[in-house]
């Protein structure tokens, strides 16, 4: 399920002594619940990020609709697949990278990223509601020109298909995504797991565990830890935050997903 669903069930009581969520917004929410403490983000290196993906295009062999960037999304007859960005953390991250890439082109304000998201949209069919959803959508059922994608959910597609049907497309710019961990403090203390859990996400930060994240597609935050061959796996793009672009994820979610905000008007224009 997507990132939103996931928190959501720990509230509701699904016992995690940990989580990994897409978006530190869905820990903040957590931490309002009092489930997690206030100051997680601090509790762990790298804004509690132990590895930073960012958001590519999976296209099928051959890119037979030559898209290359953003721009080529808003375009008429391209189909778009993305998850809905009112469940899915990877959606919200798909769409921040779109328009921190619009703010970033010549003459780029918001009136002009609010009119490339607008297009993507207008091309999205449908909205699944987590990324490995949208995933199967694209890469099962056979929908859409291109998918919007986790770096490394793109290269498990690929690895998945075992036939060549799918090429990985980088846009010149695109978003350093943080999905964050944080210990389930009332869960954990409550079953006596606090150890065996703070342990296991100190582990993250390991050099075996920042070469096993690299291998598997995730841009580890401590990449001198990573072989050089995985690590020519990614792509040298222009990257930003979403401090950078945004003010900070509380900001992004005020502005663009919270009820009435920027999504749900791009949404009832498109």
């Amino acid at each position: 399920g997507g990132s939103g669903r996931q928190a959501r069930a720990v509230i509701d009581g699904l016992e995690a002594d940990v989580v990994t969520l897409a978006l530190g917004h869905d820990i903040d929410v957590l931490a309002e619940a009092g489930l997690v403490a206030r100051d997680w983000r601090e509790a762990l290196p790298a804004r509690a990020a132990p590895y930073r993906p960012t958001i590519v295009f999976l296209v099928r062999r051959g890119n037979p609709k030559a898209i290359r960037d953003w721009d080529d999304l808003a375009k008429p007859g391209i189909a778009v697949v993305t998850p809905n960005p009112k469940t899915s953390g990877g959606a919200r991250w798909n769409y921040l990278a779109a328009w921190g890439w619009a703010l970033a082109q010549p003459g780029g304000d918001e009136a002009s990223a609010r009119t490339l998201l607008t297009g993507i949209f207008r091309n999205t069919p449908m909205l699944d509601t987590a990324a490995r959803g949208a995933t199967t959508t694209f890469a099962r059922r056979n929908i859409g020109d291109v998918l919007l994608a986790w770096e490394n959910e793109a290269h498990l597609a690929i690895a998945e298909s075992g036939a060549g049907s799918f090429e990985i497309v980088a846009p010149s710019r695109s978003v350093l995504a943080e999905p964050p961990v944080a210990m389930v403090e009332r869960v954990a203390n409550r079953r006596g797991t606090a150890d065996l859990a703070r342990a296991y996400l100190e582990f993250l930060y390991t050099p075996a565990a920042q070469a096993m994240a690299a291998k598997h597609h995730h841009r580890p935050t401590a990449p001198e830890h990573a072989s050089a061959e995985d690590m020519r796996k990614f792509p040298q793009l222009d990257l930003f935050t979403i401090d950078d672009v945004f003010g900070g994820r509380a900001k992004a979610h005020a502005a663009h997903f919270a009820e009435g905000a920027e999504f749900d008007r791009i949404m009832a224009a498109r």
